[in-house]
């Protein structure tokens, strides 16, 4: 999957990805292939950090 490199883009394909196609972000991460600290460490720059219980970015 070709991710955007802006956060805030960024942020709205990942809380889409998770709302419409997995049921978490450990998931979305290995179906994908994605580093998942990466993602958090970018998505933390603009103060979003994962959600586990609603299962997003918030």
């Amino acid at each position: 999957m070709n991710l955007p490199n802006d956060p805030v883009m960024l942020l709205s394909v990942i809380n889409t990805q998770l709302r419409d196609h997995y049921s978490s972000l450990d998931e979305f991460c290995l179906s994908c292939d994605i580093d998942k600290d990466k993602i958090c460490e970018k998505l933390a720059s603009i103060d979003y950090v994962y959600d586990p219980d609603i299962n997003r970015f918030i």
